[in-house]
């Protein structure tokens, strides 16, 4: 099974389902409104019983996941707070690098993708402190995304030409 981190709106989720018949997909959304729509969406376009949402925070969700669940974990374009009070909400913490890890089958690997320079900077080096992980390639910076899919805000930085960090780490056997 895939997972991804607050799917939104689901585009992602419909695009990756779409791309590859055989994938398997959970979405945690914190937003109650958006997880239930896209279920919804889902279910309406016969893709329910391959994926389905929840409205969970991932904080907590991942908790209840077993050791090696999943194969992929995608983290698309998280954190808009800019404020230092809301620091708080940041999504990508330590605590949470070293539960993607646990999730993670052995050589599984973490999506993560940003056009804020500064936070794939702080991104790359919390996954990296876990111990967890080492970067698919030379370096986890990918050029491109090897998903067949792309979020509407990947679409939206790619159209406005801002730069996207996509970072690429394959988790390590325990």
């Amino acid at each position: 099974v895939e997972i991804e981190i607050g799917p939104g709106r689901g585009w992602f989720l419909v695009e990756r389902l779409a791309a590859d018949p055989a994938v398997r997909l959970v979405g945690l959304e914190i937003r109650r409104k958006w997880a239930t729509i896209v279920d919804r969406r889902l279910a309406a376009r016969g893709l329910g019983a391959r994926a389905r949402v929840f409205a969970e925070d991932v904080r907590s969700a991942f908790a209840r996941f077993p050791d090696a669940c999943a194969s992929v974990v995608f983290l698309h374009f998280p954190d808009p707070w800019w404020k230092k009070r809301h620091q708080k909400r940041l999504v990508l913490t330590p605590e949470l690098a070293l539960e993607v890890a646990r999730i993670l089958v052995p050589g599984g690997l973490f999506f993560i993708q940003t056009d804020v320079l500064e936070r794939a900077d702080a991104y790359e080096s919390v996954v990296g402190l876990s111990g967890r992980f080492a970067p698919e390639g030379p370096s986890p910076r990918a050029d491109e995304n090897p998903f067949s899919a792309r979020s509407p805000r990947e679409r939206r930085a790619m159209a406005d030409g801002l730069p996207i960090v996509r970072l690429l780490f394959r988790s390590l056997p325990r």
